[in-house]
Parts: C-alpha cells; sequence; structure tokens
C-alpha cells in the first residue's frame, strides 16, 4: 500500500497536534482552577491527601480554634471514631487590639469566646475576598452589655476588630467549611482564646484584669482537650457552662437551673482541673519572686498583692557598720549612757591643746571627737546580733501555695 507525501503531511501534523495538546493540559487545567468562582475553589490537593491519611472525608464536620498570643488559627476535622483531628494550623495574619474580650463597638478589640457559624454567616462577596462572621455578640456577650458588628475571620490581610488571613488562606478554611456544610453540618464552632489555656500560661497572666474572664473560658478549653469533641455551650447566670444537662432552658441573665454533666465528662472534667490547679500553683508560686504573692477573686475582677521585700535583706547583703548604725541607734541607747560617763577619759584632752594654744577653754570643742570615741568604742558583736537577727530572718512562703489554693478553688472546681 502506497502513502502519499499529502497523507504522510497530514499524519505529522495530527501526532505534533496531539502532543501539544497533552503537554497543554496541566496549563489548561490551572487556567480553569482559575476560573473557578473564588467560593467554589477546590481544596488543595496537600491537604485532600492528608485528608486521605487521616481517614476523613472532605465532607466531615470541623471545628476551629483561635490563640491570639500564639497568632494561630486550627482546624480540626471529625475522624472516623467521631473524634476530631488537628487538620491544619494557620498562622494568623494579624489581629486587632489586645489580649482581652471585645466590650463595645469601636474598640477595634477582636473577641474572645465561643462562637457558631452557620451557613448564613458565610460572605462569599466579602471586601476582604472571603469570610465568615463569628457572630458576636453571642449571648454571653449580650448578657454583659457589649456590643458591636462585622466582626470576621477574613483575608486580605488587614484588621480593624477581626481576625485576618492571608487570600490563599482564607480560601481554604472558606472551603473546609463549605465542604462540611454541603455534608451535613449545620454549624461549626469558633472558640477565640487569648493564648492557650496551660497551667503555665494561666499562671503567668494572673495578675490580668481579665483573668477571672479567662479562667471561665479555660473549662471550656478543657472539656475539648479531654474529649475531642466540640463542648455544648450554654449560657447562664451571665456566665459559659459546657456539656450541662437541664430539664429547664438556660437563659443568659438568669441564674442557672439545677444541671448535670454526662458522668464519664464529668469525672474526667474533675480530675484534670485538679491537676490543672495543681500545676497552676505550682506556676504562681515560681513567679512570686517577680511580685506576686496573694490574689484574690472578686466577681469578674482579680486583686494582687505585691510582693514586700524585707526591709533588712540589704544589710545582710551589705554588712556595714555606717549602714547599721543607724538602724540600731534607738536600741544601744541604754548601754552607752554607761560608757559615756567613761567615755571622757582624759586621753581625749591631749587632742585639744594642738587645736590652739592662745586659749585652754576650747577645749569643749573637742565634744565631737568624743561622739566619734564614744561611737568607737561601742561593741561591735553588739551591733552586728542586732542587725543579723531580723536580717536572718527568710520571706514568708511557706503558706503561699495554701492560700492560693485556697483563693483560686472557685475558678477551678468546676462548678
Amino acid at each position: 500500500m502506497s502513502v502519499s507525501p499529502s497523507d504522510t503531511r497530514l499524519s505529522r501534523r495530527t501526532l505534533v497536534k496531539g502532543m501539544l495538546l497533552a503537554s497543554a493540559a496541566p496549563l489548561l487545567a490551572a487556567c480553569q482552577s482559575e476560573y473557578y468562582p473564588k467560593h467554589l475553589q477546590p481544596l488543595p490537593t496537600s491537604l485532600k491527601l492528608k485528608m486521605d491519611r487521616l481517614a476523613m472525608a472532605e465532607t466531615d464536620p470541623i471545628f476551629m480554634r483561635i490563640f491570639k498570643e500564639e497568632g494561630d488559627l486550627e482546624i480540626w476535622k471529625e475522624g472516623p471514631d467521631g473524634r476530631y483531628m488537628l487538620l491544619e494550623t494557620y498562622e494568623i495574619c494579624t489581629w486587632s487590639g489586645e489580649l482581652g474580650p471585645k466590650f463595645q463597638e469601636g474598640d477595634r478589640q477582636a473577641p474572645e469566646g465561643f462562637y457558631t457559624i452557620t451557613p448564613a454567616q458565610m460572605n462569599p462577596n466579602s471586601s476582604f475576598y472571603l469570610a465568615f462572621n463569628l457572630g458576636f455578640p453571642n449571648a454571653y456577650d449580650r448578657s454583659h452589655g457589649r456590643t458591636g458588628s462585622h466582626l470576621m475571620v477574613h483575608g486580605a490581610c488587614s484588621s480593624a476588630g477581626c481576625y485576618a488571613m492571608t487570600d490563599e488562606q482564607i480560601a481554604e478554611i472558606y472551603g473546609l467549611a463549605r465542604e462540611a456544610f454541603e455534608g451535613g453540618q449545620r454549624a461549626f464552632q469558633v472558640h477565640a482564646f487569648p493564648f492557650r489555656m496551660t497551667p503555665e500560661n494561666m499562671a503567668r497572666h494572673a495578675t490580668h484584669e481579665h483573668f477571672a474572664f479567662w479562667a471561665m473560658l479555660q473549662e471550656g478549653y478543657q472539656h475539648f482537650e479531654l474529649t475531642r469533641t466540640p463542648p455544648q455551650v450554654d449560657v447562664c447566670d451571665r456566665r459559659y457552662i459546657f456539656n450541662a444537662i437541664a430539664a429547664e432552658q438556660f437563659s443568659a441573665a438568669e441564674q442557672c437551673p439545677d444541671y448535670t454533666m454526662p458522668e464519664p465528662i464529668a469525672t474526667a472534667f474533675q480530675a484534670a482541673q485538679a491537676e490543672h490547679r495543681a500545676a497552676f500553683e505550682v506556676a504562681l508560686a515560681d513567679l512570686q519572686p517577680a511580685g506576686v504573692t496573694d490574689t484574690l477573686i472578686t466577681g469578674d475582677q482579680v486583686v494582687v498583692a505585691e510582693t514586700v521585700q524585707p526591709a533588712a535583706s540589704p544589710a545582710a547583703v551589705e554588712p556595714t557598720v555606717a549602714t547599721r548604725t543607724p538602724v540600731l541607734a534607738p536600741a544601744p541607747v541604754p548601754p552607752p549612757a554607761v560608757e559615756a560617763a567613761a567615755a571622757p577619759a582624759p586621753a581625749a584632752l591631749p587632742v585639744a591643746p594642738p587645736v590652739g594654744e592662745t586659749v585652754a577653754a576650747p577645749a569643749p570643742v573637742a565634744a565631737p571627737p568624743v561622739t566619734e570615741a564614744a561611737a568607737a568604742p561601742a561593741p561591735t558583736p553588739v551591733v552586728e546580733a542586732a542587725v543579723v537577727e531580723p536580717a536572718s530572718q527568710p520571706a514568708d512562703t511557706s503558706g503561699f501555695s495554701a492560700r492560693a489554693g485556697d483563693l483560686f478553688d472557685g475558678l477551678f472546681s468546676g462548678n
């Protein structure tokens, strides 16, 4: 069978065209992904592979935690056993304000607390690329008269009371939430903390004005750490409670009704809080030289007494007569009275003539030297004993941990 030159040219053209299309396929796919609406962008392949390794589906429920001080936003996802596993930690680009809760509209403070996100709070048309509304103020915030609106987690790395991520990060976070909602999750929780609520961090911030508020947040932190499932969060008596079961409805501003906690959770929680409190007291005692001596809880306020160092301690470090004599002046008064009579010994009179030969009367001018002479014979052992005695008294630290335990009992009791 003969092949004409035109057929040969056609075959070559077909082959070259096919090779060009094959080599361009990845580029076409990449371009195609850029044309997805930003809120519908597929999850990155690397994230999908990670979920495969953890036996997670893209549509499994999610849970988020935010830590201001560390600058972390965590995404947790439900695993095969129903417990949540950490999927990804994103570095927060920026957050607004300082450590502590938001109080009022315009204070440019990023919220802290427990918030619930529904599909209605997702914003695909945000001016900050993509966003979701935290739902501030929640029931707790409203019970305390706190105000604010449009507090978001969003992109654009710019914040005025929000938690801002990069556009690439918020696209992934938004995509994970979108897939979870499509899988049937009706709402997911976001827990916003000032820092990781470890005993050491709590002790380090024990003097902060918001410590009592943070001690309450720590209970919610502890519930998740124990169970690895987002706790049920309610509000009554103007405080958060967790995994509570009651016959009556909870009302944020009214007294809490009688409620219980599932027995396995209650037992584990009480044990964990006791361990936390013990570690907290140790950490707090270690910080005593830095100024913490006592703490009193009154409502949402924490009153801290500063350390007063013993006045005699410096004298013990610098044992000089010059510094001791003024301190001990009142004590030696009686003994010198006896020695004072002997002090005007004639030994001092020979010193007077050299002062002036014309008049002998100026001899009394030597009275000042008598003072020196009287001071010189003062028994040094008496001075040493009197000064060393108060200096040797150690700072009273024996009962510090016990007092801290009593004072913080209410915070870490789990009530």
